[in-house]
């Protein structure tokens, strides 16, 4: 992965299967206070943008920021203007709806099975203790043709030609909107998966295995719903 995206850094990071929500994340950012152009710095933060000027931690948790409105959101905009990133990923998860209760996870990758690279945003930010934070975002864009049948969203998956632009602190708000479409249609493959992968406790490689969801039993014996950070529902 270090020779992939030509990070400085040598992180220990092991391999994860299930990241949820506020949980850390790696990131590649681009140059940093200071540096020259091209720099690049693998970064462990928060999945769950925090912006800058925020003046306490918001009580939802920002995981994406969809591309059409990115650039004048003010949650957003900030980052989108001076802090993106690239998240480096051999895939992803999505839920399909399968009629009342049932929600079929779909394990989503390559069809090479190569690692690709999402558009990210991130930001610092200080809380009233000096205590700091970096955290992060993942781009959203309209599903591709591959996708559609299973989720409306999908992240912008950035082709390797183009990281160097979306890394560019000189790079224009033109440039960098261009860049946010959806993936070719013949670039993924869809593989339904078990849902284990719903309890942030369980990661492990066997999580992307080839599984169908099975019926979720009657509301009259159905377990007391976890706190939501144990799921990973619709998260594009």
């Amino acid at each position: 992965m270090r020779e992939l995206f030509g990070f400085a850094e040598t992180p220990d990071f092991p391999p994860r299967y299930n990241i949820a929500p506020s949980q850390p994340v790696p990131i590649v950012a681009g140059p940093l206070d200071g540096e020259e152009k091209g720099a690049r710095h693998f970064l462990l933060v928060r999945w769950g943008l925090v912006p800058s000027w925020a003046k306490e931690m918001p009580q939802s948790i920002l995981i994406n920021a969809r591309a059409e409105t990115i650039a004048g959101k003010p949650s957003f905009r900030g980052a989108f203007r001076h802090r993106r990133a690239l998240m480096p990923v051999t895939g992803f998860y999505e839920w399909q709806a399968k009629g009342a209760r049932v929600k079929q996870p779909w394990f989503i990758r390559r069809k090479d099975r190569a690692p690709f690279a999402m558009a990210a945003i991130w930001d610092q930010w200080m809380d009233a203790q000096g205590n700091e934070l970096d955290s992060c975002a993942i781009v959203t864009t309209e599903a591709n043709e591959t996708l559609k049948p299973i989720h409306h969203r999908m992240p912008v998956i950035l082709d390797e030609k183009d990281w160097a632009l979306w890394l560019d602190p000189a790079a224009t708000e033109k440039e960098l909107l261009a860049l946010l479409r959806p993936a070719g249609n013949d670039l993924l493959e869809a593989i339904p998966i078990s849902t284990r992968i719903n309890r942030v406790a369980n990661d492990d490689p066997s999580l992307q295995e080839r599984a169908w969801a099975e019926p979720e039993p009657a509301q009259a014996s159905r377990p007391k719903r976890r706190e939501a950070d144990e799921r990973q529902m619709g998260l594009f």
